[in-house]
């Protein structure tokens, strides 16, 4: 008879035995920790420092330092003078010109109403506290001894500020209604801006993919054209067209293109392409089905459009309508350019930082910035996570039937979109060939002498191409291979998660706060990297970590679509997984590489605010250069550059197209078989 098993009668659990790492395993993993560290110390740490920055608060203590004033024979009998009474006796300082930035600096003479430095009179100072600092000349003194000082000496004396931690800088900010009324003005501009953007995007990508009408490939191509120029130059293009000598400005009816109008119209300009991508992508996932089923319930065509397009297409409509905001509320370049005295906060970081030298109020407006744009970050991400698969294995694809009225609609709206995009870019071109606008109207060469002008000159052109392809062959390598060993490790689902979750921050930081959040960490003195400040390197760090993102998820979505049982294989044939990387993976995945090296090339290219505070004399770029001779005036050799930069691109973008056909024949052909 078989005696059942009792609770008393199992066998006692052994210890869990994990299988050993192999080789292979430890290298994935070493691999994946040193770009994960290159993450943390170009984002991650930067940031940090930034934060920190924002919450340092600089004031000028004067109970901090005591002075004592000697007779006309040099002896010092006087009283001991503290500089709070004395300036509580002579108003030389408010209270606000008491707040200080890390660099700040206050006289002292103006303590002493009678003080001539011709004076026979000496002057004694020193600190009360191990914390106070003052400057004589360039000597700094953080002791409590006298130092005693001739008068003419002692003109030379500058107190420096104390730092303490708190929110003071956000109370300031948010006090100061110049500064707090960017907030609203770059929402205002964001929402307007997303709302017109994603309608137009919404019915150009319709009119492409559910109808039959013609040029489809042209206008497609004219939509992406957008995304190969900076953000400025649809603001030189406006300025021509509407500014106070525009050829246009009629048009506007006395109202001025300097201000939110001009920074509306723009950032439709070079949000398009972005939001029509997305929008295109999702109404192209469609099942006809769905359709048939609406006609033949008979359904009007409106009805279908409300009860069938659009909730296929909300996922994507979601996700470019934040995009669009994420693009504008962070973009420099353009209201930098025709925004004129409305103010937004990507502005107001280049004013504080540049203008006023005030770095801790830059460091506040940026963590107010970085706000809105992880917002939007974080509900676009949750509304993909949502997102369900539109086809199934059963789905039939849409195809458009023709309906020569619609076709002959949708022909007229694409090409009104089509004029606007093709017209600014030729106004810029024209801009960029005629001699002196508007008195001069003969075409010349001469805005293209870029020696001549200030910016940077033809160095800057070359060392933005430089830039490009350094960030094509350094962010291409690194994101890639960073995706691989993510998407194909073993195990390690912990230390996988955090490394995703360090590749999706850079898409929710600005360009501005990162750059600026490089001046913190890259120019300390006491960081062992401080030796790339200033250099081609930190400029091609800052690129490929702040378009990492997007590159990131190309190589994802890539490498997904290999089966798990490459590896598999790889590993029954003893085969070092170095080796199935570099002989089937990236063959495989060539397309998505190709696409990752261009998307660098071209935003490295055309960015601005990511390298605005971190560019040198010897490594200006074009996109700077144009900024820099619209500052100076020269807006003609400013559209120029803006062109070089788009010509620049296109031609990039044609020789990617020409190499990866006759790339993809040889390492694709099993695509075909």
């Amino acid at each position: 008879m078989t005696v059942p098993l009792t609770h008393t009668s199992r066998m006692p659990a052994g210890p869990v035995v994990k299988g050993k790492l192999s080789r292979d395993d430890l290298i994935m993993r070493g691999g994946m920790m040193v770009i994960a560290l290159y993450l943390v110390v170009t984002l991650a740490l930067p940031l940090y420092a930034m934060l920190s920055k924002s919450f340092s608060t600089y004031r000028f203590e004067l109970a901090n330092y005591e002075f004592q004033v000697s007779d006309e024979s040099g002896e010092f009998e006087g009283t001991i003078l503290r500089a709070s009474d004395l300036n509580a006796s002579t108003g030389a300082y408010t209270a606000t010109e008491l707040s200080a930035g890390s660099d700040g600096r206050l006289g002292v003479t103006n303590f002493f109403p009678e003080f001539s430095f011709r004076s026979p009179v000496k002057y004694q100072i020193r600190n009360t506290v191990e914390d106070g600092r003052f400057l004589v000349g360039s000597t700094l003194h953080d002791g409590t001894e006298w130092v005693t000082l001739d008068s003419n000496t002692f003109r030379r004396v500058q107190l420096r500020p104390t730092k303490s931690t708190g929110v003071d800088n956000f109370v300031n900010y948010f006090s100061t209604p110049a500064l707090f009324n960017s907030i609203k003005n770059s929402l205002w501009i964001s929402v307007v801006s997303t709302i017109v953007t994603v309608t137009l995007a919404f019915w150009f990508a319709y009119a492409l993919n559910r109808s039959c009408m013609r040029f489809k490939g042209l206008f497609r191509l004219i939509a992406m054209a957008p995304i190969l120029v900076p953000s400025l130059l649809p603001g030189i293009a406006l300025v021509y067209l509407f500014g106070n000598q525009g050829m246009l400005k009629e048009l506007l009816f006395g109202a001025s293109i300097y201000g939110p109008i001009g920074i509306v119209i723009g950032s439709i300009f070079f949000t398009f392409p972005h939001a029509f991508l997305i929008i295109s992508t999702a109404l192209a996932i469609s099942d006809a089905r769905l359709y048939e089923a609406a006609t033949s319930l008979r359904a009007t065509p409106w009805r279908t459009f409300w009860t069938v397009t659009i909730p296929g297409a909300r996922y994507g409509l979601i996700s470019a309508a934040f995009v669009v905001f994420n693009l504008v509320i962070t973009d420099f370049g353009l209201p930098k350019v025709i925004g004129g005295q409305f103010n937004v906060l990507a502005v107001d970081i280049y004013k504080q930082v540049i203008g006023q030298q005030n770095f801790e109020m830059g460091a506040v407006v940026s963590v107010v910035l970085v706000v809105p744009a992880i917002f939007a970050f974080a509900i676009d991400r949750l509304v993909q996570s949502k997102q369900v698969a539109q086809l199934s294995a059963r789905s039939v694809p849409y195809q458009p039937n023709p309906n020569p009225r619609t076709d002959r609609i949708f022909l007229i709206y694409c090409s009104l979109i089509g004029l606007f995009i093709v017209g600014l870019l030729a106004v810029c071109q024209f801009a960029a060939l005629i001699k002196f606008w508007p008195y001069d109207l003969s075409l010349s060469l001469s805005n293209y002498q870029f020696d001549k002008m200030d910016g940077g000159g033809w160095g800057s052109y070359f060392n933005s191409i430089k830039l490009g392809l350094l960030t094509a062959v350094a962010g291409t390598s690194i994101v890639f291979f960073g995706a691989y060993l993510v998407e194909k490790s073993n195990g390690f689902k912990m230390g996988r998660s955090l490394f995703q979750m360090f590749a999706m921050l850079p898409m929710a930081i600005p360009g501005m706060v990162l750059g600026l959040a490089y001046i913190f960490f890259f120019n300390n003195p006491n960081n062992p990297l401080n030796p790339l400040y200033g250099t081609m390197a930190i400029l091609v760090i800052c690129s490929v970590t702040h378009f990492y993102t997007v590159s990131h998820l190309t190589a994802v979505t890539a490498l997904k679509q290999m089966d798990r049982e490459f590896e598999s294989v790889s590993a029954s044939l003893k085969q070092p997984t170095m080796k199935l990387f570099s002989r089937v993976t990236v063959p495989v995945c060539l397309p998505s590489v190709l696409d990752i090296s261009i998307y660098l090339f071209v935003n490295a290219m055309t960015t601005v605010s990511a390298v605005v505070f971190l560019y040198s004399p010897k490594t200006t770029l074009a996109s700077i250069a144009v900024l820099n001779m619209d500052d100076a005036g020269d807006i003609a050799p400013a559209a120029a550059m803006g062109m070089m930069i788009f010509y620049t691109n296109a031609a990039a973008r044609l020789l990617h197209l020409l190499a990866s056909k006759g790339v993809l024949q040889r390492t694709q052909a099993w695509r075909n078989r």
